[in-house]
């Protein structure tokens, strides 16, 4: 049983890059700060528009969409931040941001139910390039029931990330609201890495973030969003060289020395509990964070809240 959570654990991280992404979701939604604007603009939006999705297949939505529904976390926290939560009829059975999501109909996760999603008839379903090829048959049969489908790009960095809000904003109508967004997100990123550069070359921290425990410990190397984060805010991720998502032996975290440890499946009680890693400066100093998964990991507008979590546990100092 240990061995299978620490699979789904892992699971949750690699695919959902907001497939599968925790269920953790501290904050609630806010509201556009202009929600008669977004309506607004919504309605004067030109249709129909073409855009070319995650999968460089070009899609027309004909008319303004009525109906969504969103096949992974990610893609629904962006229909949220662009003011749609009306209009999302159905969600993943992983959806659990903004807390509006829970009155949705749930379709399902991994393998979703096609029969479920044409019973609410959406316009438009928002699927993704993570698990497109997988789900290949059944987004085929959505698009035989005339239903348009939008495949969304697999963000693997911030960069990414603003072409998928872009991307969603522009088939909805809200391509204004997308980039407000995007432009926050830049102007606070920006925000925290001016303020890391305060920290000199030999005061950075070396950090070793932990998605899976014992006796299979997985991390994020290079390609992820949070090695990204680790270097925007001045430190150094210890796993950095390896790529994506590797399995790493007790025996290299320890000789890794690090100075903080980030997890982030609530574990820093156990890895304080670690008899083999006491001499770790980490665990020496009592230097071991739990930070919410989905706001590092998942992509969407909250990953800058990811950067000021790390920022906060990592420079406590300098990111009060």
């Amino acid at each position: 049983m240990r061995k299978w959570k620490q699979y789904i654990a892992l699971l949750v991280v690699v695919l959902t890059f907001g497939l599968l992404f925790g269920c953790s979701g501290a904050n609630e939604s806010k509201a556009p700060a202009n929600k008669e604007a977004t309506k607004t603009e919504q309605s004067q939006a030109a249709f129909p528009v073409t855009v070319k999705d995650g999968l460089g297949e070009e899609v027309t939505i004909k008319s303004e969409p009525k109906k969504i529904v969103s096949l992974i976390p990610s893609n629904t926290e962006i229909a949220y931040a662009l003011g749609l939560g009306d209009k999302i009829v159905g969600v993943s059975d992983f959806d659990n941001y903004p807390e509006d999501v829970k009155k949705k109909e749930k379709i399902g996760g991994m393998d979703f139910n096609i029969e479920k999603i044409i019973s609410l008839k959406p316009d438009l379903v928002l699927a993704h390039a993570s698990g497109a090829h997988n789900s290949k048959d059944g987004l085929k049969q959505l698009k035989d029931a005339g239903i348009t489908v939008l495949v969304v790009n697999d963000a693997k960095s911030f960069a990414d990330v603003y072409h998928s809000i872009e991307l969603i904003g522009k088939a909805t109508g809200t391509a204004g609201k997308a980039q407000e967004i995007i432009n926050n997100m830049k102007t606070k990123l920006e925000e925290i890495k001016e303020k890391a550069k305060q920290i000199k070359p030999e005061e950075q921290m070396k950090v070793w973030v932990e998605v899976s425990p014992p006796p299979q410990i997985y991390t994020a190397g290079k390609g992820t969003f949070i090695d990204e984060m680790i270097q925007d805010i001045s430190a150094k991720n210890v796993a950095g060289g390896l790529e994506g998502w590797p399995m790493v032996t007790e025996e290299k975290v320890v000789a890794y020395k690090p100075d903080v440890i980030v997890t982030t499946y609530g574990g820093a009680k156990q890895v304080l509990e670690r008899a083999s890693w006491k001499d770790v400066p980490a665990v020496k100093n009592k230097r071991v964070y739990d930070v919410n998964t989905d706001l590092v990991s998942r992509p969407g507008p909250r990953l800058v809240e990811g950067v000021e979590e790390l920022a906060k546990v990592i420079y406590p100092e300098i990111f009060k």
